[in-house]
């Protein structure tokens, strides 16, 4: 193993330290490979899946491998009406599985999530009956408020230009605090602790994952 691997593994150890004494369930992978194998280990067949957008899914391969998978899959983007997207949104609160990333974890085991219409952030709080969060190591930080910093400085930017949105940040790349009609950042939700013990299972992987 290289410095920075070890460097990776031991503080994603803390983390899952830390995480237990909120109710978290916490692993580490060294590889995406390795993450999605866990991942799918997790959900027992017959499921039913579903997932919050997020690029760390695709990237890891985890959405290739449910294809192939024995899951029932909730897949919001199937919806062709308001009112289909509406029931889809609906079946998605009463999934045993709901995937996800975190925009960013502090080293205390804390999750930070910024979201635009908060159905991502919404199932995090309640609804499925699991929550499973895939996260590559380059979303850790030290507290809530360098978390905050890092989504408002790295993840929006990028996620503004890959949803489209017209907003300050989409166009220069730096966060203008902007409270413009496709804003993304409506809702900061940090999580401290589940109230459900390891409802919430996250998994580190030991890679650069998403923004």
């Amino acid at each position: 193993m290289t410095p920075k691997e070890i460097a990776n593994q031991n503080l994603a150890n803390t983390i899952i330290k830390n995480m237990a004494k909120k109710n978290l369930e916490g692993y580490y992978c060294a590889t995406s490979a390795e993450a999605v194998e866990k991942a799918l280990s997790l959900m027992p067949e017959g499921s039913s899946v579903t997932w919050g957008g997020s690029m760390t899914l695709t990237e890891c391969g985890l959405m290739d491998a449910l294809k192939t998978a024995n899951y029932e899959l909730i897949d919001r983007d199937t919806a062709k009406t308001p009112q289909e997207a509406r029931e889809m949104y609906a079946k998605q609160v009463m999934a045993d599985y709901y995937l996800m990333s975190s925009n960013a974890i502090t080293a205390e085991g804390e999750l930070v999530n910024i979201d635009g219409r908060a159905n991502r952030v919404s199932c995090l709080c309640w609804g499925p009956e699991n929550v499973i969060i895939i996260a590559g190591m380059n979303k850790v930080t030290a507290d809530v408020e360098s978390a905050v910093k890092r989504i408002r400085t790295f993840a929006a930017p990028p996620n503004t230009v890959r949803l489209n949105r017209n907003t300050p940040c989409a166009q220069t790349g730096k966060c203008g605090n902007c409270y413009s009609p496709d804003c993304i950042c409506s809702q900061i939700v940090i999580t401290r602790r589940s109230s459900t013990p390891n409802r919430i299972k996250v998994i580190l992987v030991g890679e650069e994952l998403g923004y």
